[in-house]
């Protein structure tokens, strides 16, 4: 039985950052930092030209000092402030209330609540008091894909009900001058905020992605490769939230492909929905697909545009493909990565 993907609703903050923004302050925090042209050099290239934050680049929570309290609750009160404007805008085009959700999924990791996101939104949204809660709090990048793929196992075990999928991430929370490695420089210019929404159903809401048999391994695929849990990983001490990574992280995305390919049965997709963790993973997806650059387009101009939003991105990217949809019929595969080193793979068809 297939499952159908709604169009998503994605919400970005009011702040919007440019890339000059951030050279600018980080040129001022790091005046003296001995690789500091390196650094400037670098995130000017990381192929992002705006971002969205929550709170302004030069408020406490970002570019400020505030310690791992203020920087923890504030990034969760934007979490859920976004996960519910996206879930009534995917609510809305659904055609669907509030009171219609059987279950509900999200994923969230950028800062820590109990109760969590589930919870807050259930409350907030008026869901019913049974709806069935599923929360993911460490998947980051991959928690897009890996919610559409319980969203498509969920809607099938039960046909006729309606799974609702929220990501929410406020990754500004690891903007931080108290770590100043090139990496963590880096990642100042990559993240943006923003949040997510769709509903996952066996009845069809419009045009969108059918996956076609959610359960089995025919159209999901969710491999953790062995001993890469180096690759990339959150830390938390008392001056704030961190993400970290390694060089061999730049080779994760690629290593993967193989595997990827011989999901595929060698196939090539007429279409990809590739997160936009950078250039260089856009690229070697799209290599490892076989696809051309013109098919990256979407998730390079989110990259460009709106930077790397974490799990949100894939749903985002989703979107903008309904405003320049693929032929019906045409077969797509959606990817993205989380720490571990995990590979999450979804795939399905375009229906007009």
């Amino acid at each position: 039985m297939p499952a159908h993907i709604t169009r998503p609703a994605s919400v970005l903050p009011r702040h919007k950052v440019s890339t000059q923004e951030i050279l600018d302050d980080i040129r001022s925090h790091h005046a003296d930092h001995p690789r500091l042209g390196a650094i400037l050099r670098i995130v000017a290239g990381v192929g992002v030209d705006t971002r969205y934050f929550c709170h302004p680049l030069d408020s406490p929570v970002v570019a400020g000092d505030a310690g791992i309290t203020e920087r923890a609750e504030s990034a969760f009160a934007d979490a859920l402030r976004m996960g519910q404007d996206a879930a009534l805008l995917a609510l809305d085009t659904a055609g669907i209330g509030p009171g219609d959700v059987d279950a509900l999924i999200t994923s969230h990791s950028t800062s820590w609540a109990v109760p969590g996101l589930d919870v807050h939104l259930t409350n907030r949204l008026g869901l019913p008091p049974g709806v069935r809660r599923f929360a993911m709090t460490t998947l980051a990048c991959g928690g897009g894909v890996q919610a559409l793929i319980r969203a498509a196992e969920l809607a099938c075990a039960r046909p006729g009900s309606k799974v609702l999928v929220v990501v929410s991430e406020v990754i500004s929370a690891v903007y931080n001058h108290r770590q100043d490695s090139m990496q963590s420089m880096i990642y100042k210019a990559l993240f943006g905020d923003s949040a997510a929404a769709c509903v996952v159903s066996t009845e069809r809401h419009g045009p969108g992605l059918t996956v076609e048999h959610p359960v089995g391994s025919d159209s999901t695929l969710e491999l953790l490769l062995p001993d890469t849990t180096d690759r990339y990983r959150g830390r938390i001490d008392e001056r704030g939230l961190h993400f970290d990574s390694t060089k061999a992280a730049k080779k994760a995305a690629d290593a993967s492909m193989p595997h990827l390919r011989d999901w595929l049965s060698g196939a090539s997709p007429d279409f990809a929905v590739i997160h936009p963790g950078s250039p260089v993973i856009i690229d070697d997806v799209a290599t490892g697909l076989g696809l051309a650059p013109a098919d990256t387009r979407h998730s390079r101009e989110l990259l460009a545009e709106e930077g790397n939003r974490g799990g949100p991105s894939i749903l985002g990217i989703l979107e903008r493909f309904h405003n320049t949809p693929p032929a019906d019929g045409d077969s797509g595969v959606a990817v993205a990565f989380s720490p571990g080193f995990a590979v999450s793979a979804l795939r399905g068809t375009w229906r007009n």
